[in-house]
């Protein structure tokens, strides 16, 4: 084989992966400030949905103050817990009563048709009661007060959203002893 057979293709394969290149950078810097803007937009929505009584959110270290009017109505919390697939990310709506308010799943790569069933409101309302001293515990079988069933095949990311809820409920733990 000559050099020149075996250079110009590598050359030619060179200069397309150069220019792929060249044009995802040129897309990602074109499209990066709409994909903030509509994270900020999907995150306060979020908010909304699970703590539905404040009119408005202020940021604080690490958590959300939700108001109604200017008393405070409660707290929403980002948190994150190792699943299956990855990180499940989770926010956690907690009114001033002490009640979960709602729970909503922001970023999941679990099993789709197992784990991915965590972001059914049928999961996600078991989540709606009083906060328990010791957090939510998983069960298999029917839940009671404190308690959150199993999705059947998906324990795994069963656990890794009440973790994550739990690690909110601990930090409105102590967000309530220090106010």
């Amino acid at each position: 084989m000559k050099l020149k057979e075996v250079l110009q293709p590598a050359l030619i394969l060179c200069v397309i992966c150069l220019i792929a290149t060249v044009a995802l950078a040129g897309t990602n810097l074109l499209t990066a400030d709409t994909i903030e803007q509509q994270k900020v937009i999907t995150e306060q929505e979020s908010r909304k949905q699970v703590l539905p009584d404040a009119d408005s959110f202020e940021e604080a270290d690490g958590y959300a103050i939700g108001k109604a009017g200017e008393e405070i109505c409660g707290y929403v919390f980002v948190t994150s817990s190792k699943g299956y697939g990855g990180d499940v990310e989770v926010m956690t709506g907690i009114n001033a009563a002490g009640e979960v308010t709602g729970v909503v799943i922001l970023e999941q790569n679990e099993t789709p048709g197992l784990g991915a069933n965590a972001e059914k409101e049928s999961f996600r309302d078991q989540f709606k009661q009083a906060v328990p001293a010791d957090g939510f515990t998983v069960t298999k079988s029917t839940a009671g007060e404190g308690e959150i069933s199993a999705m059947t095949g998906a324990t795994i990311t069963t656990t890794a959203v009440t973790n994550a809820v739990n690690e909110a409920v601990a930090t409105y733990q102590e967000v309530k002893e220090g106010a």
